[in-house]
């Protein structure tokens, strides 16, 4: 809701003069501007605001964020909208190339929003968009650092709710008159000189489909160093990378930075010495050197097919996106038996939960044993906020945190921990035998971080509350 105060100005005014209600005071209506107001400007100021005004100094940024968070994203633009009652444009199919929405933020008003809705995201450091429809209204919400957070929008923006999706759609070149059915589709924008890849999905609903997007920055790939890991897991890490054979499985959830391990991984690898061939799904950065391929099940090109075909062209390091099914984990393990490196990612809580999940998809004790050089478990903790140290502040939107750094736990597959697999043992005995091996959790990893300063109990606690 607006603010009563703040309805003394509307979003049209604060964005035009560059200023922010911030209070009535004994009748006078206390206003944040960059510039003291004199004269005949004030004069005039008053004149539109219909209130005695008194004129306080803030900086661009507070009185951006005061906007936002009076009016919301784009409210200057619903209201141009509302006031002229216009029939909402749609904007013609985007072909490969990226669009540049800083070039075409004055163009057509829904087109706008949009813009202003992706380019907050990519200023806020936002991974996700998610756009969802209610009875009488809408709610927008940005995943910042694993977290989301609402995000302040125009009351009556609900009512051109239908014109954003079909925009959204018209980006991913979707079918606009598509209301019954999911729909998946891709991106390119250009936001602040950086490149930013969307990947879009629609899902209907009774109170009318929402969509999700997802922001990938393709100019930012990290190196092992940049990971977060301590040193004793890059020495390990590294020497993996050296072996000439053997797979090495990153598990976790989605969103816990697996393919960004991963890459890393394949990074450190090209040495223009090395054939480096990926299957992907999908595709989330180009990697210079590496052959990257995409599914397409559509089609029958599936993970399993690929590896088939992989092999074909002489490679030494193989990463398949993820195992799946038994057909993809059997074809990858041989792969790995017959002198190539593998890389691949699951989706269980602990390292050695992979045990179990192969074992559970129908592959044979042995061959897990035999492949099997690592798995690594990983999540995403919370930064402690440079600028405050936790204690909030602005920078950090009030919550103490501002990035993201990984914690792991590696298991290095000895004899003894092999002969367990080969016997079926549950995964929590292998769990056990690795602990006192020397493995780290992933809670005792997240508690060395606290420890360094990083971050906080309270957020290892949060993403590991299941794991231990």
């Amino acid at each position: 809701m607006v603010p009563i105060f703040a309805k003394h100005i509307p979003p049209r005014i604060a964005v035009r003069y560059r200023i922010a209600p911030v209070r009535i005071e004994e009748g006078t209506l206390v206003v944040a501007s960059e510039k003291p107001y004199q004269g005949v400007e004030l004069d005039e100021l008053r004149q539109v605001v219909g209130l005695p005004l008194r004129i306080v100094l803030a900086s661009e940024q507070e009185i951006q964020q005061l906007i936002r968070q009076h009016y919301g994203i784009g409210a200057e633009t619903v209201e141009a909208m509302l006031q002229a009652e216009e029939t909402v444009p749609l904007a013609s199919s985007l072909t490969e190339a990226a669009e540049d929405l800083d070039a075409i933020g004055g163009e057509a008003s829904v087109i706008r929003v949009v813009n202003q809705l992706l380019s907050e995201a990519v200023k806020e450091r936002a991974t996700d968009i998610h756009l969802e429809p209610f009875e009488r209204s809408m709610a927008v919400r940005y995943r910042i650092d694993g977290v989301l957070y609402d995000l302040p929008v125009p009351p009556r923006l609900y009512q051109f709710y239908p014109a954003l999706l079909s925009r959204i759609k018209v980006m991913a070149n979707l079918n606009v008159a598509e209301h019954r059915l999911p729909q998946d589709g891709r991106a390119k924008v250009r936001v602040q000189g950086r490149q930013i890849d969307l990947r879009i999905s629609i899902l209907p609903t009774p109170e009318g489909e929402t969509a999700m997007i997802r922001l990938l920055n393709t100019n930012i790939l990290l190196g092992l160093e940049q990971l977060g890991l301590l040193p004793d897991h890059q020495a390990v890490l590294e020497r993996l990378l050296t072996r000439p054979h053997g797979i090495l499985l990153v598990t976790g959830p989605t969103g816990s930075g697996k393919t960004t391990t991963l890459y890393a991984s394949l990074v450190k690898l090209n040495d223009r010495m090395k054939k480096i061939l990926t299957i992907e799904d999908p595709i989330e950065y180009r990697l210079p050197g590496v052959t990257q391929m995409q599914v397409h099940p559509k089609i029958d090109f599936t993970f399993a097919r690929a590896l088939r075909s992989m092999l074909r062209h002489d490679p030494d390091v193989m990463m398949v996106g993820e195992i799946r099914d038994l057909e993809t984990a059997e074809i990858a393990i041989r792969t790995a038996l017959t002198g190539h490196l593998v890389f691949s990612t699951l989706h269980t809580n602990d390292a050695a939960g992979s045990v179990s999940r192969l074992l559970d998809m129908g592959v044979e004790s042995y061959l897990v044993s035999s492949s099997l050089e690592c798995a690594v478990a990983q999540r995403l903790v919370r930064l402690l906020c440079p600028q405050c140290k936790g204690t909030r502040c602005s920078a950090c939107r009030q919550t103490g945190y501002q990035g993201r750094t990984a914690i792991f736990e590696f298991m290095v597959l000895g004899e003894e921990i092999r002969r367990l697999i080969v016997n079926r043992v549950p995964a929590n005995q292998i769990k056990a035998l690795a602990r006192k091996q020397g493995m780290r959790t992933l809670r005792e990893d997240g508690m060395l971080k606290v420890k360094q300063g990083l971050t906080t109990e309270a957020e290892v606690m949060r993403v590991t509350q299941s794991d231990e």
